[in-house]
């Protein structure tokens, strides 16, 4: 077998077992739910009033379904993609998802809205079962994909300016191992021989036509390619394409979210708001009465910040330093192992319930629930000296929570944070925005996500405001 017929046999089988997870977590998702549901129809159906077995093997294959729409959507089914405790979130997530949404159809079918709190407590206890069973089964399954498939053997070409992308990809130990790396300044023919010996190539911060060339290299070869898209890849990433000449021609308008967009939007922010605050009542008094009662202090803590347009409004936080933290009135962002944050602070941090009194912000009209996160005035005026476009940011109000907040981490460099931010903005839609909300509610379980700045990092920030 050549090396070409072997990749596709090897892409092939990772594709086909990946479906195989896919079916059976959603088989054994929905049987769990034929079980509970059975058993509940034996005991109430006495006088036909509830599903028969013909309605119970439609309501079923309903769950079926929304469990494999839902588990796609919250990529609970990404078997060695995503990280174990993505897959397992996602897992808890979609069973969570469906399970509500199952409830209230099962009373539409039924016609037996009386059995609604019933049917709720049948659901939970389906849940708790189903999220048990389906996280071992994952696991077993993500741990069969690791001694099965191999990490990727990767080649990086570099340019001239070096970063730490290299790190940030072998970190990813179960799915890449980047065994070389070569100057984008090799002869070409150098490289595409190099590039033969391996299942993949890292295209890492090249110029554009050099980019251009190894792209189209990589293509006549069918080695799959990864590189780092420039802020103009972002911005034209969702062209359209138009056919009204013999020449291909893509538009980019450029136009922003629409009115339409903007109301539903901002109708969202406020119900969501508002439904949250009156739920999380009972947190905010625990968490108040926590955070005064360990230094006597203050128990919010308001920032000025940057929002759409570049206007500022003041943010609203539980406080989770020292009183004094920023005495001199200058930033001092967070440090991997701060002394200002407090004992209360440091869970409130980890949880992000310090975050929560920006719900009153978002009522007010400041902040959105989704949309990139809003940067203190001083960081804007240095992040925009360096990287002019960083000002793109405020095409959008600032967000709660976004997809620089999902796909990064706290202490992600202002250019990734700058792209991730683009990507929402020229991808935006409602449903992106209800995929950001459940992506936000995984990241809790990841530590990483919450990681502080280096002691390096903060002195460049504090530096630039002095």
């Amino acid at each position: 077998m050549n090396d070409n017929a072997s990749n596709t046999f090897k892409k092939n089988s990772k594709y086909l077992y990946r479906f195989a997870c896919e079916a059976f977590l959603s088989l054994v998702a929905a049987v769990i739910f034929f079980c509970f549901w059975y058993e509940f129809v034996k005991e109430h159906n006495n006088t036909g009033a509830l599903l028969g077995l013909g309605n119970l093997g439609m309501a079923t294959g309903i769950y079926l379904i929304l469990f494999v729409i839902i588990g796609r959507w919250l990529h609970a089914f990404k078997v060695g993609v995503e990280r174990v405790a993505n897959i397992l979130a996602s897992q808890v997530l979609a069973i969570f998802t469906v399970n509500i949404i199952e409830c209230f159809v099962s009373c539409a079918i039924t016609g037996q809205f009386r059995f609604f709190f019933s049917f709720m407590e049948i659901y939970f206890l389906a849940f708790i079962v189903q999220s048990v069973i389906n996280c071992i089964f994952a696991v077993i399954m993500i741990n069969v994909y690791r001694h099965t498939f191999p990490p990727l053997k990767i080649i990086e070409v570099y340019g001239d300016y070096r970063n730490d992308l290299c790190y940030k990809i072998n970190g990813i130990r179960y799915k890449y191992a980047i065994k070389e790396q070569i100057s984008v300044d090799e002869d070409e023919d150098t490289i595409c021989d190099h590039i033969k010996s391996y299942d993949a190539v890292l295209l890492n911060d090249l110029p554009a036509h050099k980019k251009n060339k190894l792209v189209k290299m990589c293509y006549k070869m069918d080695k799959r390619v990864y590189f780092m898209p420039k802020i103009s890849d972002i911005l034209v990433k969702n062209s359209e394409e138009l056919n009204l000449i013999d020449t291909p021609l893509f538009l980019n308008r450029n136009s922003g979210i629409t009115t339409q967009q903007l109301f539903m939007k901002r109708f969202f922010d406020i119900v969501l708001s508002f439904s949250a605050l009156v739920i999380l009542s009972p947190l905010f008094l625990i968490t108040a009465l926590a955070i005064h009662l360990e230094d006597g202090g203050p128990v919010f803590f308001r920032q000025e910040r940057v929002t759409i347009g570049g206007r500022r409004f003041m943010i609203l936080k539980f406080r989770s330093m020292i009183v004094d933290a920023e005495k001199d009135g200058r930033p001092r962002p967070a440090g991997e192992k701060d002394d200002r944050i407090t004992k209360v602070g440091s869970i409130i941090r980890a949880i992000r319930v310090d975050e929560l009194p920006q719900l009153i912000n978002i009522l007010a009209g400041d902040m959105s629930i989704v949309g990139p996160r809003p940067e203190r005035w001083e960081h804007v005026e240095k992040y925009t000296q360096e990287i002019p476009e960083f000002s793109f940011r405020h095409k959008m109000k600032g967000g709660l929570t976004g997809y620089a907040q999902v796909y990064g981490k706290y202490n992600t460099n202002a250019l990734d944070k700058l792209k991730l931010d683009l990507l929402y903005i020229t991808n935006y839609s409602l449903l992106l925005d209800l995929q950001i909300i459940f992506e936000t509610i995984k990241i809790l379980v990841q530590k990483e996500s919450t990681e502080g700045f280096t002691d390096e990092a903060r002195k460049d920030m504090h530096d630039a405001d002095v």
